[in-house]
């Protein structure tokens, strides 16, 4: 004998209101899910792989304002803009720390001077942190709305299915049978609310976890670099120092 197979359209189209209510808002969730998905690991893979080649010509070329002007065609790149934001903020406290007097300032003077750009480091610090937490922001921007997903998704199914049970036994009630025959179709549709909401879910879920963890990466590659970028602007105002002693 051929088992009947299942037409999940034909049962859809008998299932209640309510229940077909709360499976266009499962449709809803799935569209918006898999939209965010798709804008997320683009947005993500471009992250990664201008940050990886910014930080090889970073490295390789140890020219600031060369690394600077690279940065400018890589919006794409986290690290990129923090070291843009950083770079910027370096080139006014160089700027003042440039001698405003007579040609042939006195070594006091560029003592003072040297100890305002130990000071003005806090500034750059600042604006490195700032823009770190601006690019984890941009970076976890809409990925909420997964973990939303994930969390409410079965439950709004499992209404759906609760809600299409209690029609079920309601008809029961009006037709005085409870025969398999009568139960089994009414519960059948509703049980397809409960497997379209795990079906939304558990892709929202995977895909959140992989997106926090991929953000995760890009914020400690952040941080590591923002370290090293001031290492590097601390070590030339050591030799600055060193010179003019």
């Amino acid at each position: 004998m051929v088992p009947h197979e299942i037409n999940i359209l034909e049962m859809i189209g008998k299932a209640g209101l309510m229940v077909q209510f709360v499976l266009l808002l499962l449709l809803f969730f799935s569209i918006m899910s898999w939209s965010i998905i798709l804008i997320k690991y683009r947005y993500i893979r471009r992250a990664f792989k201008e940050s990886a080649y910014f930080t090889e010509f970073f490295w390789q070329s140890r020219d600031l304002s060369a690394a600077f002007a690279k940065a400018k065609h890589l919006p794409g790149s986290p690290i990129a803009k923090v070291f843009q934001i950083g770079y910027a903020e370096l080139r006014q406290l160089r700027q003042s720390r440039q001698p405003s007097g007579q040609a042939g300032a006195s070594k006091n003077r560029d003592s003072d001077a040297l100890v305002n750009g130990f000071k003005g480091m806090d500034n750059v610090k600042r604006a490195l942190r700032r823009s770190i937490n601006e690019e984890t922001t941009r970076m976890t921007q809409l990925v909420p709305f997964l973990a939303t997903t994930g969390n409410t998704t079965p439950f709004i199914g499992l209404f759906g299915t609760v809600w299409g049970i209690m029609n079920s036994f309601h008809g029961i009630g009006l037709r005085g049978s409870a025969s398999l025959a009568v139960v089994a179709p009414g519960i059948s549709e509703a049980l397809v609310a409960t497997a379209a909401g795990l079906a939304v879910a558990i892709p929202a879920v995977i895909a959140f976890n992989y997106f926090m963890q991929k953000i995760r990466t890009i914020e400690s590659e952040l941080q590591s670099f923002s370290a090293d970028f001031l290492n590097i602007i601390e070590g030339d105002l050591i030799r600055v120092e060193e010179n003019n002693e």
